[in-house]
């Protein structure tokens, strides 16, 4: 299993708005940049991720699963630019914000922490533990 962290803001699509879409999900779409393209053509269907509320809030809110593989993203007929679909598992209890992510010195290598602006990025095992500790969910699913 991989894990991994999906950014958005709020106001756009918020993890309320994932919720309420069920146990179908939906593809996480509009990705226009490569490198985040590319780990979403790595996930596989059943791997893990964080949910980030970005901008607004600057926290973990949530956790994610891939239920879907990357495909052709429908809001383009560009062949360059796949998606994933994925759906909502749980809340993050405590959700840990921007802030603390950048001071716990077990994270200072964590893709959030250094390349801040992409909105798909690889999570390590390690990463993924500590940030579920640090939420409250102990231990990590």
């Amino acid at each position: 299993m991989h894990y991994w962290l999906f950014k958005s803001e709020p106001s756009t699509f918020s993890f309320e708005m994932l919720k309420k879409k069920g146990q179908e999900g939906t593809q996480w779409d509009g990705v226009r940049n490569y490198a985040a393209r590319n780990h979403m053509r790595a996930m596989k269907v059943g791997d893990l991720g964080f949910f980030y509320h970005s901008n607004d809030g600057l926290d973990i809110v949530g956790i994610v699963e891939i239920i879907a593989e990357a495909h052709q993203d429908s809001t383009t007929e560009d062949a360059r630019w796949d998606c994933v679909d994925i759906r909502a598992v749980r809340d993050m209890p405590a959700p840990p914000n921007l802030d603390a992510i950048k001071k716990n010195p077990k994270l200072a290598d964590m893709a959030l922490v250094r390349l801040g602006r992409l909105s798909v990025q690889p999570v390590t095992r390690d990463e993924w533990i500590e940030v579920c500790r640090m939420g409250g969910l102990t231990p990590a699913p």
